[in-house]
Parts: C-alpha cells; sequence; structure tokens
C-alpha cells in the first residue's frame, strides 16, 4: 500500500534534487574561474602598482595645482571633491581593460577546455566578471587606503559604503569590457575600442567638475554615462552632496549592470575559439 505515495514522493523530489545539483555545479564552475582569476591577478604585482599610476597623477598633480581654484562641495578643497570621481576612474579602468584576458584566452587552449565543459555561457560570464571585479575591488580599496591618509579622511563606515557602492559599478563595467573582448579578434582592436569609449566615459561623468554648473550638451550626455552616477554615488557617499539622489544613482546602476549582464551573455553565447 506504501509503495505508490512512496514512488510519488520520489518523483516529486528528483527534479529538486536535479536542480540543486545543477546549481551546485555551476556554482563550483563560477568559483574555479574566479579562483583562476584571483591566483593570475595577485601573481602579477606590477600590474597593480601601474593601475593606480594614473589616479595618483590626477590626484596630486591636476589636483593640487588647481587647488587654488573652488570646490563645488563647501568644507572640502578641489583635491578632495575630485576623490570620488578618481575612485570612479579606477573601477571604470580596471575593470574595462579586463575584457583584453578573454582575448589572450581565446588564443590559448584554456578556453577551448573552457568552452567544452557542461556549463553554460552564462556561468561562463559570471565566474569572467567575478574575476575581474575582484581586481577593480583591490585597486579600490588601495586607492581609498592612500586617500584616508593623503587626501580624505573616511571612517570606517564610509570606506565600507564606498566599497560596497563599487561592487556594482565595477560589475557593469567589467561586463562592458567582456562583450567587448568577446566580439573582437585582436588586443590592438580592443585598445582602440577601449580607449575610444573609456576616456569619453570618464571625461563626461563629471569626475573632475560639477554637472550642476557645466554645459548643457555635458549633462545632456552625461545621463547617458553609467560612470556618471558611480561618480555621484561615491560623491554622497564620501561627501555628502551628489548632482542626483541616491536613489536614482542605484536605479541607475541597477539598470545599466541588466543591460551589462544581458549583452555579456549574448556576447558569450557566440563566443569561439581562436588561434
Amino acid at each position: 500500500m506504501r509503495a505508490q505515495p512512496d514512488g510519488a514522493y520520489a518523483s516529486r523530489r528528483a527534479p529538486a534534487v536535479r536542480a540543486g545539483n545543477c546549481f551546485n555545479s555551476q556554482a563550483n564552475a563560477a568559483y574555479a574561474l574566479l579562483l583562476r582569476e584571483a591566483k593570475i591577478f595577485f601573481r602579477e604585482k606590477e600590474r597593480i602598482a601601474a593601475i593606480l599610476v594614473s589616479p595618483l597623477l590626477f590626484l596630486f598633480v591636476m589636483g593640487k595645482g588647481l587647488g587654488g581654484g573652488q570646490s563645488p562641495v563647501p568644507g572640502y578643497t578641489y583635491q578632495q571633491f575630485i576623490f570620488p570621481g578618481i575612485i570612479a576612474m579606477v573601477l571604470l579602468f580596471t575593470s574595462i581593460t579586463y575584457g583584453l584576458y578573454i582575448i589572450w584566452d581565446k588564443r590559448l587552449d584554456f578556453l577551448k577546455e573552457v568552452l567544452a565543459a557542461p556549463i553554460p555561457r552564462s556561468t561562463l560570464f559570471i565566474g569572467k566578471t567575478l574575476g575581474g571585479m575582484l581586481g577593480a575591488l583591490v585597486e579600490t580599496a588601495l586607492l581609498l587606503l592612500i586617500g584616508a591618509f593623503f587626501i580624505l579622511p573616511t571612517g570606517p563606515l564610509r570606506a565600507l559604503l564606498a566599497l560596497a557602492a563599487a561592487v556594482p559599478v565595477s560589475f557593469m563595467i567589467t561586463g562592458v569590457g567582456l562583450t567587448i573582448g568577446a566580439k573582437m579578434k585582436s588586443m590592438e582592436g580592443f585598445g582602440l575600442v577601449m580607449s575610444f569609449l573609456t576616456w569619453p566615459m570618464f571625461f563626461f561623468s563629471g569626475a573632475l567638475f560639477d554637472l550642476g554648473t557645466a554645459a548643457p550638451y555635458i549633462r545632456t550626455v552625461s545621463l547617458f554615462d553609467p560612470v556618471t552616477y558611480a561618480v555621484d554615488l561615491m560623491r554622497i557617499i564620501m561627501l555628502g552632496q551628489g548632482h542626483f539622489s541616491a536613489w536614482t544613482d542605484l536605479a541607475a546602476i541597477g539598470l545599466f549592470c541588466l543591460a551589462a549582464a544581458a549583452l555579456g551573455v549574448a556576447a558569450f553565447g557566440r563566443l569561439q575559439q581562436e588561434k
């Protein structure tokens, strides 16, 4: 009499078990990709230092050189005013440059093995994105540490909030870099596209000036620039004042994250091994 209920229970439970095993396998695959990227990142110590050179030049040369200028935020110097924007600059350049590594992987047997593995392309995209985010967050933490000693003293709470805000920003921009890398065939081509995108995204974001006093065309273009909302959110966290509200910044960053994820998964779906 019990055979039928037990069999029915087993049949109902089997899909749940298979779904759980599938999720665990995908999570393990994403973790393995993250672990590989983390080992590569921490082995290249000169890369960690090199990425911070440009932001530090902006802070200690431009920030000090224009120190006589008025800061749009009362109570802060111009160097302190641009500090949140320079943090966004580190996130932008570190995250988007990570797309180069997918081009390198396409020329090696590593990508061939990953593409042949029984995991969805979306898992591959998530794993690679997490690897790029790790590098961007480490660079951000280092810049926050330098800034706390020499530029803008911040307490532990503001530093943690800035790092928390950097998580979706790094996801968004890493996704853009990986999407470009998945479509490009050469590192030279990627470098040209990256330069074409990153500098306009940085300069139109308001990282070095107040958007409220900018020319109308700059304010219009900045609305479509995802880095604008990253700079503004960092400025609210660290200086207590921004051009938009924090909720507007978070909503815009969330929408850009969804768009970057959709484009990235679609680009990885067409990814092929190349020599």
